[in-house]
This record gives C-alpha cells, structure tokens and sequence, in this order.
C-alpha cells in the first residue's frame, strides 16, 4: 500500500513542490521529524522559514520521496522526471492521514461550487451536537495542521478539491458528500471526463455518501458504487433520503422508521434562503447525521450560520438597487446560481474562464440579465457568446485603467465598472459581482477582487465620488 511511503521518515531527504501554504505547512512537520525538506517552487526564492529552490536546481534522484502540493500537474517536468526515476509520490492529506490519532474520525466533502460554507456548516452542525470538529483542507488551516493541532479534534471535515483528490490514495472517511460537478479546472485536469472522475474518486474510501440528487453527473457517475447512498434534493424525500417538504428540511435516512420523517429546520432559517444554500444544508445535515448528530442541533446550527464574506454577500443597497458580493463564484456552475436567484441583474463577470464553456451559462441566465460589465482575459469569450445566444443583453467591455496594476492601491478598474453599472442600474435591479472566472489575472484572489468591488460601491454609490 501506499501507506508504507509515509512510514519511517526519519533521516529521509523529501522534496516538497509548492512553497504555498500547504507546502509550509507539510514542511514544518517533516522538519519536526527529522525530515531532511527541500521546498521547490517557480515563483519563490525564500520564505520566512525555509530557503526555496527552482524546480530547475534539483536532481530528483537526489531525493527518496517527491511531495506534491495540490495545484502540481501530472506534466510538469520535475513529477515527470520523479514518475520516470521511480522516485515516490507522496501528498499532504495522505500524510496528514497517517499520523493523526486513530481515534479521529474524518468527513470529507467536494464539489465544483459550495464548499466552503458547506463543511463550514458541518463543522458548526458537530459542535453543536457536543462534537470538537474542525473544518479544514481547501478552507482555513490544512489537514496536516488541524491533525497536529492542540485541540485533538474528534471529527475532522475536509474540503477537497479536485486537485488535492487526484493525488490522494489512503485517506479514509466515514463519510463523503459530493454537492455537484460542472465544468471547472478543465484546463488542468485536460478534460471533464477527467475532473469529474478525480471529483468521483472521493468515494473510493468513503463507506457512506451523501449526494446530490438532483445532479444528473452524480447520479450517472455514482450508479454502481456500492456503499450507503443517500441522495439529497429539493424535492419530497423518499425513504432513505433528504429534502423538503413544504417549508421543512426533512430527514428519512436517519431515521429508526423510514416511512417518518424528522424535522431538520425551517426553510427560512438557511441564509440567505435561495436554491443552492438550502441544497448545501440538506448535504451538510446528512454529513452530520452520519456522525451521530442529533436533529435539534441540526437547527440550531443551521439558525446561527452565516456564509463567509464573498458569498452573495449583500454589501449596499440604495434607491431599490442591491449591490452583492459574489466574488467566489469562479466558474460558470457558481455564477449560474447566484444570477438565478435574483430577478433584473446587472452581471458583472470575465477573468480567467480555466477552459470552462460559458454557452450553457448564457443559455440559462439570459432571461435575468439585463446588462453584463465584462473585465479581464477572457472577458471576450463570454461577450461573443451573449452577443450569440442572447442579443438583448447590453454588454459592456472594460479594459484596466493605464495607472491599474494587480495589488496596487489604485482601485480604478473597479471604479470604473462600478459606474458603468450605477449609470446603467434602474429601482429593482441586483448589480451582481459573480465573474464565472478565476481572478488572478487582474486581481491577488478572489476575495481581493470582492473587498475591492465592496471599496468601489462605497466610493462611488454610497458617497458619489
């Protein structure tokens, strides 16, 4: 087994690729080890505790073990070398796995859009019930971290993004939900056939899975897996699922009699209370049943919970214009979801589009678009397709400003979109941050690109600057 690899590593020689925070962080405790660590990376020379070295300016003979941070693809040059020399890979969450404590228990949870909330919401949903849990993984503190951390966690919920789950081979859960799979990272995974596998693959030591019912490539994909399925939707559940009735979140896999039902929470207690966050709480509601949960403290978490920043995040409203934050919709499944849960919408989108196709987005949102602010490299992309498939839809290109640079204190990019869209906005309107792109190519990430739309609106609507 793979497990053997991460045995033993006293007095080895690693060699970590990526000095980002997963990398570090994998650094630290091998050092503790007594792990011989080199971090390589393309873009840095040093960090504040470990020098880094090009990719480049390593012979990977030199090493017994080649980590991999997740991001690495399967061509680049140094895994490519590692794979030919037999050198062994390894990744974080498998070696996080093999030194945690064995009585923790770990929940994981993917999906192309609401993941973050969603084990955010499950972490919450455990300790109400009277659990130490800890969201970790692809949100706040790494895997490695959270299993080293003081706290000795019972329940670990990991987010896992494709990325991570291509590489992963040992970790184990007694529960994984998969929340939806639509075009996104194509150009890293090479296809969606294979995004969606990596996505599937988080079954493979999973013995309970808590799925999206309504998901056509769910569905499809998880037909012959054969743990425990327990599909969820917005629809009346049947026996042995989760979902809605009337105004209910309602519970018939976790129940002694499946022919009954138990009450999970009022619909309007998930905030905001649209489609995708009421699908998100029924998955992380099933996620927290399987560890034991009781109903009454499914409510309470759910009562209490508020999304982080850059989720449809309300951040002005005046003369019966809404302005919202939607940074985190990076990809057009997200960017779907929040257009449709508004009625007239201003669309501000474009960065990187990652290979995603935004035909089908367009196809779907047309009837609530009025107006679309396109920025970034592949703002065109989506403007040929609007002036395709929806003619109607006004469309405006902003090119950056001359003084704009990424991360610099000149915010006039976003002034600039921000009046387009005040000029444009009529009582009634949602002007709407949802990009259906990466953000690196203007911005540092996707909450600098919404902190920034948040600066603009309060300059130039609030105070008419």
């Amino acid at each position: 087994m793979a497990q053997e690899l991460y045995k033993n590593l006293n007095g080895l020689r690693i060699c970590v690729a990526g000095a980002g925070v997963t990398g570090l962080a994998v650094a630290r405790s091998l050092t503790k080890l007594g792990v011989e660590v080199t971090l390589i990376d393309e873009n840095k020379t040093s960090t504040d505790e470990f020098p880094v070295v090009h990719p480049d300016a390593i012979t990977i003979t030199d090493f017994d073990r080649l980590l991999i941070s997740p991001g690495w693809k399967e061509s680049h040059p140094v895994i490519q070398a590692a794979r030919a020399a037999q050198v062994p890979l390894i990744n974080e969450i498998d070696y996080a796995w093999s030194v945690k404590k064995p009585a923790q228990k770990w929940i994981s949870l993917t999906g192309t859009n609401g993941k973050t909330s969603t084990v955010e919401l499950t972490a919450a949903m455990l300790q109400a019930g009277g659990v130490s849990a800890v969201a970790c993984g692809n949100v706040g503190t790494t895997v490695i971290e959270s299993v080293e951390s003081l706290e000795d966690y019972q329940f670990l919920v990991l987010e896992l993004s494709s990325f991570q789950l291509h590489w992963m081979e040992d970790a184990s859960f007694i529960a994984a939900a998969i929340l939806n799979i639509a075009q996104d990272h194509i150009d890293w995974h090479g296809s969606f056939d294979a995004y969606a596998g990596d996505k599937i693959s988080i079954l493979d030591r999973a013995t309970t899975a808590i799925l999206n019912g309504e998901d056509g490539e769910i569905v499809t994909r998880v037909a012959h897996w054969q743990g425990q399925k327990v599909f969820f939707s917005l629809d009346t559940p049947g026996p042995g699922e989760i979902g809605i009735v009337e105004e209910l979140l309602v519970d018939r896999a976790f129940v002694a009699n499946p022919q009954e039902a138990a009450m999970i929470a009022e619909l309007n207690e998930v905030k905001p209370t649209v489609p995708h966050s009421v699908s998100n709480a029924l998955a992380a509601a099933g996620l927290a049943l399987t560890a034991g949960v009781a109903h009454e403290a499914l409510r309470s978490a759910i009562s209490t919970f508020t999304p982080g920043r850059h989720r449809i995040e309300k951040v002005y409203e005046s003369d019966g214009v809404t302005w919202i934050d939607d940074s985190k919709a990076t990809n057009p499944h997200a960017a779907s979801a929040s257009i449709m849960s508004a009625l007239s919408v201003i669309w501000v989108a474009g960065g990187l589009a990652k290979g995603a196709e935004m035909g089908e987005l367009i196809e779907r949102i047309k009837a609530r678009v009025r107006v679309a602010i396109l920025i970034g490299e592949d703002r065109v992309l989506i403007a040929d397709e609007l002036r395709q498939r929806a003619p109607h839809i006004q469309v405006e290109l902003i090119d950056s400003p001359a003084g704009y640079s990424k991360g610099g204190v000149d915010n006039s990019l976003m002034e600039s979109v921000i009046r387009t869209a005040k000029a444009k906005a009529v009582s009634g309107d949602t002007v709407l941050l949802a990009p259906a792109c990466a953000s690196m190519d203007q911005f540092l990430s996707y909450s600098d690109r919404g902190d920034r739309f948040k600066k603009a609106v309060e300059k130039v609507v609030r105070d008419g600057k």
